[in-house]
């Protein structure tokens, strides 16, 4: 047990160090190739955090380890949304964009639900419930739009500021494949020890996902919003944390489908994507509907509780 705590907890390191070693490679090809620096923020960035996710998914989905492919996904997104926006919204208010209320949140939600049907086929006529390759194109159908709506707001804005790197390429080539390393390794140890530690605790792998390695996979998003929230920069705080769960969305469960289908028991997961689109409606509504483009300390309060709810009667099924 102590080893595969130790492997895990080395396994979060290299996946994390990994995943800033690429985006820092990443983005110095970028700046040599006098990309703009929106465009790198909103592509080589926001998909920076969800590397963790994106390769633990990929390890677990060519092991066939499904409650780890979806459980980690389900777990981050609500994590992200409870736990890094409720704290956020303590430290300081979280205030949003127009654009983000009106139509990234909605995004959200609506990526959400339709990875809800494409998982829960049993119950809308299908044979068995399942993610299957298929439902992946889709998906990937969906980030097509999502990242042309991106480019669509920089074009409107005029962003034409270009930046240039005095990194050398060698240092750049070295970032990545470092990086790549990184992620690749850790993401294997995570998975391991994670399977490990859960058959000798007698707890499902279901439940492993979306408490660890959910939570372990989400620091970059935890740490980059919540120092964005310290420096009262909210709009970084909500817009990683937004982009992220779309992104986890179509690219992560996307490409973990179509490397193998995820099948799951119709029955598991309702809770689960219950709660995902629930907080997304609730912070849809306490800003839409309620008219303020902030989450206040009160309801950063009331996420936090509501994701200990979520923790606590997972455990409780056991």
């Amino acid at each position: 047990m102590t080893l595969n705590v130790f492997l895990l907890i080395l396994g979060f390191v290299l996946l994390i160090k990994g995943a800033d070693l690429f985006v820092t490679g990443s983005s110095a090809i970028g700046h040599l190739l006098h990309i703009p620096q929106i465009v790198i923020g909103l592509t080589i960035v926001a998909l920076g955090t969800s590397l963790p996710e994106l390769f633990v998914n990929i390890i677990g989905s060519i092991s066939q380890k499904n409650d780890i492919v979806l459980g980690n996904i389900l777990g981050s997104n609500i994590f992200n949304i409870l736990i890094i926006l409720g704290i956020s919204a303590i430290i300081f208010p979280v205030k949003a964009q127009k654009n983000t209320i009106w139509k990234e949140i909605p995004f959200v939600i609506l990526v959400s639900v339709i990875l809800f049907v494409l998982a829960n086929d049993s119950f809308f006529g299908g044979t068995e419930s399942e993610i299957s390759r298929g439902d992946g194109i889709v998906l990937f159908f969906f980030l097509m739009f999502f990242f042309i709506y991106l480019f669509t707001l920089i074009k409107d804005d005029n962003y034409r500021e270009e930046a240039k790197s005095d990194t050398r390429v060698f240092k750049i080539v070295m970032y990545i494949l470092l990086g790549l390393t990184g992620l690749i390794f850790g993401a294997d140890l995570i998975v391991g020890s994670a399977v490990e530690i859960a058959g000798m605790m007698g707890i499902s792998e279901k439940l492993i996902a979306i408490t660890i390695i959910s939570a372990g996979t989400g620091l970059p998003e935890f740490v980059t919003s919540v120092v964005a929230s310290y420096k009262k920069n909210s709009s970084i705080a909500l817009g990683n944390i937004v982009g992220s769960n779309i992104l986890n969305i179509l690219i992560v469960v996307a490409a973990s489908s179509v490397i193998y289908p995820v099948k799951l028991s119709s029955s598991v997961y309702w809770f689960d994507f219950s709660i995902l689109i629930l907080c997304s409606f609730i912070l849809f509504f306490s800003m839409f509907v309620l008219k303020k483009a902030i989450i206040t300390r009160t309801e950063g309060v009331f996420f936090v509780l509501l994701y200990i709810f979520y923790i606590l009667f997972n455990i409780y099924q056991l």
